[in-house]
């Protein structure tokens, strides 16, 4: 768009802010068309990534593949303009979700829950079924979990949401299906008659219900296989009980483990080492839990929607037309 525009004569200052993540140099270079996309960026003034790993990748490519010159950390020049490359890490409302979780729906799902689970661990995934959010992975972790600990077993319960996505292709179809095996298959070898260890619900559940399900939780799964920077994780540690916060379990290949530092980090392509994380979130003692909340609680509300929005505006302001 930004090509078309100054193709017309707009000379007005022009920023792209891209969602997902941007692939390391080689990768990028085996997509067709590469260069074009990247000559297509460039006529902007600005453009923004979820992550620092973002931005590197972006500047290996285009010092390696197109030859652009560095003008600074932040600003190269390549087919006759300039650009500025800077990471912007998307957030949420922190003080909107917080009232969320206290509004009536938000209170009438954590106490519904709460004492029906009142005997159970409860875990929580919350996605769209997208084969890039790890899944499969997540649900063998827990199966690893309730094999290698069984004091887990009629005690930890895996409530994972899978919103419906793209469901016309036979990619997400087959997902669903391997998906549906996996929970049938775990339910099948651990269950009991008053304890199934997976609850699978694939539909949408109203986002006004969801803070009341993230603050029941003791461990957030948050496990993509790759996403820019993934807000699930954010709204579960707004969220929380600061008396009696949640343990976010988090996978490094999301943009929000750069910022979320005290989560549990884990590659959730190691479906044994997954399995080890979550059983050190089912233990962590309650002060650990409470300094890990704190330290991330300040570090989302800092770095809010708000700021987000400021920061990309002003940033893009302050660059000089070239």
């Amino acid at each position: 768009m930004a090509a078309e525009l100054r193709a017309l004569g707009c000379k007005n200052r022009i920023g792209f802010f891209l969602h997902i993540p941007l692939p390391p140099p080689l990768i990028l270079a085996a997509v067709p068309q590469h260069e074009w996309l990247i000559r297509s960026l460039f006529a902007y003034d600005l453009v923004g990534f979820q992550s620092e790993a973002d931005v590197e990748h972006f500047s290996g490519y285009v010092g390696h593949e197109v030859g652009a010159e560095a003008l600074d950390k932040h600003q190269f020049r390549a087919f006759g303009r300039k650009v500025q490359a800077q990471c912007f890490p998307i957030g949420i409302d922190v003080d909107e979700f917080a009232a969320l979780t206290h509004a009536k729906e938000g209170r009438d799902m954590f106490e519904r829950m709460k004492n029906e689970y009142s005997r159970r661990r409860l875990l929580l995934g919350v996605e769209r079924l997208d084969y890039s959010k790890g899944l499969p992975q997540r649900l063998r972790s827990f199966r690893e979990l309730l094999k290698n600990y069984p004091e887990n077993i009629r005690s930890a319960t895996l409530i994972q949401i899978a919103s419906p996505s793209r469901e016309a292709l036979d990619t997400y179809a087959g997902l669903r299906q391997e998906l549906e095996s996996l929970c049938g298959a775990i339910n099948g070898d651990y269950g009991e008659l008053d304890w199934m260890p997976v609850r699978y619900i694939h539909r949408n559940v109203a986002r006004k219900r969801l803070p009341g399900l993230y603050r029941v939780a003791d461990v957030a799964l948050v496990t993509p296989l790759r996403d820019g920077m993934n807000l699930v994780a954010k709204e579960f540690i707004a969220a929380q009980d600061p008396a009696d916060p949640g343990v976010l379990v988090l996978s490094r290949f999301a943009g929000a483990a750069e910022q979320l530092k005290e989560a549990i980090m884990v590659n959730p392509y190691d479906v044994h080492g997954t399995a080890e994380s979550i059983q050190l979130a089912l233990q962590m003692p309650l002060i650990e839990r409470q300094r890990r909340h704190q330290q991330l609680l300040a570090r989302v509300r800092s770095q809010d929607v708000h700021w987000w929005r400021k920061t990309f505006l002003d940033t893009l302001s302050a660059c000089e037309p070239d």
